[in-house]
């Protein structure tokens, strides 16, 4: 590794542990995999929160659909 490399570490390293620590949470909470998402936010960032929102949470709805 080089030099700038290293300098990112303590950057990247907690960015995706707070990630799969809220993924995690939060889809146990909703009932989804949570697993699944855990261990998919450890591995990279920021795709596993997007998805999370768009398809478990469904952030993005037509009007007049309601949660299910």
């Amino acid at each position: 590794m080089t030099k700038e490399e290293l300098y990112i570490l303590p950057i990247v390293i907690p960015l995706l542990l707070v990630q799969s620590i809220y993924l995690f949470i939060d889809a146990r909470k909703n009932g989804h995999q949570y697993w699944f998402w855990g261990i998919w936010g450890l591995i990279q960032c920021p795709m596993p929160i997007i998805f999370y929102f768009i398809f478990a949470k469904k952030v993005f709805r037509r009007k007049g659909e309601r949660k299910s």
